[in-house]
């Protein structure tokens, strides 16, 4: 028996996991309490998506564990011990408003949950891949700092800057204004790789940009494609907080995720970090997103306009998926915004 562990299983790539792996015939142990509606409201929860898989996924088996509880992950992983080959930590406390008002909660899901992680793993399964849903926040406001130049419709670089391509892993972490939120995914980000280099274990940290697709249950405090496209259908209307709305975000689908994870777990490395995200191949600004909205769905969207940006938000924002894609270079992007923002249409 191979079991794959996956934290925020209900969640949009945590629920694509479940999905792929138990195609793959493995047995498949999601870990969700669908904190999301704690965070967000009815709009974040995720209930609807635990009733889609457990319908369409016959080796998947639930369980509503708080990733803070660590004797309750304790007695899992004993559980399973060394037939765990794969965990995918995807659970987590999304936003950068909610880490602000609620510093307490967020340090303590984002970095001590996934600290229990990291210790269970070495306990129980020290063998197996241990795969960080981490994000592109870890480089705080420094993004910001780039020679950024004003377009028409969005923020841009220009060609002969050296990040045009996206940003890479070398940009630093450190001197900037993360956001509450970053603070702790950073923290998180670091004690996986640390796990790696220093204890042993088969680590790799992703961080990603914007991560979408139709499993997302979009929220005004986070989910950027998903909530706009839901806002614009229901109420042709959409609220854009700061950068005039030419702020740029690149856009991976979560089924292009989830074959990095695979990529990966064929060909394991000990404490990695590898930025991921749509690139160069897939982003936009909000201005071009609500326009290609408007034209395929064929309506008008109102556009209101509020000044004042979010603490450590990016004006621009592209990823450099070079050193991934030198390391694993089977992995191929299937879906550009276009793509994506069409599937979304559809399925609202």
């Amino acid at each position: 028996m191979s079991i794959v562990i996956i934290t925020g299983a209900n969640g949009l790539v945590g629920s694509e996991a479940v999905s792929f792996f138990s195609k793959k015939k493995y047995t498949v142990i999601g870990i969700d309490n669908n904190l999301r509606k704690f965070f967000f409201g009815e709009d974040g929860s995720t209930s609807w998506i635990k009733r889609k898989i457990i319908k369409e996924n016959k080796n998947y088996i639930h369980h509503n564990i708080d990733i803070r509880n660590s004797q309750a992950l304790d007695k899992l992983f004993k559980r399973y011990k060394n037939n765990i080959s794969l965990i995918i930590h995807c659970a987590a406390q999304p936003s950068h408003d909610y880490g602000k008002n609620y510093p307490k909660i967020d340090f303590n899901v984002n970095a001590t949950g996934t600290l229990n992680l990291l210790e269970l793993t070495k306990k129980y399964c020290p063998n197996s891949s241990f795969i960080f849903m981490s994000t592109n926040k870890v480089y705080g406001d420094n993004p910001n700092k780039l020679k950024i130049l004003e377009k028409r419709t969005r923020y841009e670089l220009s060609k002969k800057n050296k990040f045009y391509n996206g940003v890479n892993e070398k940009l630093s972490v450190d001197d900037c204004t993360h956001s509450f939120f970053g603070v702790s995914k950073t923290y998180a980000d670091l004690i996986v790789q640390e796990y790696g280099r220093n204890v042993g274990l088969k680590t790799v940290c992703f961080r990603a940009g914007c991560i979408t697709g139709p499993n997302h249950s979009g929220a005004k405090l986070h989910g950027f494609l998903s909530y706009l496209v839901k806002q614009s259908l229901l109420k042709k209307k959409y609220t854009i907080l700061g950068y005039k709305g030419k702020q740029v975000r690149d856009n991976l689908h979560s089924f292009d995720l989830i074959n990095c994870f695979w990529e990966y777990f064929k060909k394991p490395k000990k404490g990695m970090v590898y930025n991921i995200g749509g690139g160069r191949f897939s982003n936009c600004s909000i201005l071009e997103a609500i326009s290609e909205i408007e034209y395929i769905a064929n309506i008008k969207i109102k556009r209101k306009f509020i000044k004042q940006n979010r603490i450590g938000d990016h004006i621009w924002y592209i990823t450099d998926n070079k050193k991934f894609k030198k390391d694993y270079p089977n992995w191929k992007q299937k879906y550009n915004t276009k793509k994506i923002i069409k599937e979304l249409i559809l399925n609202s």
